[in-house]
């Protein structure tokens, strides 16, 4: 019977890894397809590629989503790291309140919040005198680090419910200075906390849509906004070509990551 429900188990997952990756499979394969209306039989071509290269609207909003998403991974993990630090070594008060607050923001729809925003921003531009402040990329860049920060604290804030406290008051009992402890005890432990959680903040602000959507100014959008608006006009090949190439440069950072900080834990010598 163990073995029949472990087999059961197996397969079931297997299903669960077809059902998520096979789709992308497709895409990727259809961006290398020489035929735009995706006959077959399949014809191997770099031609949407070459057309990708050529096309200024998508890769400018390519560039957008790229420099938004690095913005706001320094400033939501910088942000969010030091409000995990003061969440979890200091006790003030509010805190509890303050802690429940960050859940509201995952929770909403990001359709209201994105109106919540927009409406925000026109109000602060109706105040000031300047009703334009109420998009731009940094009306943006400030509504995707809204957005991330309850991740980078959650994430960070778990590293360090692990966080041997020991190890600091040992070093400074050895005579280490407060930034050696920083430097050589703080920093090494919390960093894959940090590592991830700067992954999720990239990934929630290169893939927002929707907050992208209502503040992005005429002329102007990200890759995701930009992709909308193209399979609206008529689905193109290229959002195959630059849908592969994300997927390879996120997957294969992803990986690296995952060695170097060996995410998922250390093998055992059986396997």
């Amino acid at each position: 019977m163990k073995n029949f429900a472990d087999a059961g188990i197996r397969f079931y997952l297997i299903l669960v890894l077809v059902f998520l990756y096979l789709p992308i499979l497709v895409m990727a394969l259809l961006a290398f397809n020489k035929s735009p209306l995706y006959a077959l039989p399949f014809e191997f071509d770099l031609v949407w590629f070459k057309a990708l290269a050529e096309n200024d609207r998508l890769l400018k909003a390519g560039l957008n989503s790229v420099l938004i998403a690095l913005a706001n991974t320094v400033i939501a993990t910088s942000l969010g790291t030091m409000a995990a630090v003061a969440f979890g070594r200091y006790t003030f008060r509010g805190k509890t309140m303050m802690q429940a607050l960050l859940f509201p923001p995952i929770a909403i729809p990001w359709l209201v919040i994105g109106t919540a925003m927009l409406v925000f921003f026109f109000w602060i531009g109706r105040a000031i005198g300047y009703p334009g402040i109420a998009r731009g990329l940094h009306a943006i860049l400030l509504g995707h680090v809204a957005l991330s920060l309850p991740y980078v604290i959650f994430v960070v804030g778990a590293r360090l419910n692990d966080y041997p406290k020991a190890l600091e008051e040992a070093a400074a009992t050895l005579g280490a200075t407060p930034w050696q402890v920083f430097r050589r005890i703080s920093v090494p432990i919390l960093a894959p906390g940090v590592v991830a959680a700067s992954l999720f903040a990239f990934a929630v602000s290169f893939d927002q849509f929707v907050i992208s959507y209502f503040l992005a100014p005429p002329g102007v959008t990200t890759l995701p906004v930009e992709i909308y608006t193209s399979i609206r006009k008529g689905f193109t090949p290229e959002i195959n070509a630059i849908s592969t190439i994300i997927i390879l440069v996120s997957m294969g950072l992803m990986l690296i990551v995952a060695r170097f900080y060996r995410f998922g834990g250390e093998r055992s010598g059986n396997e």
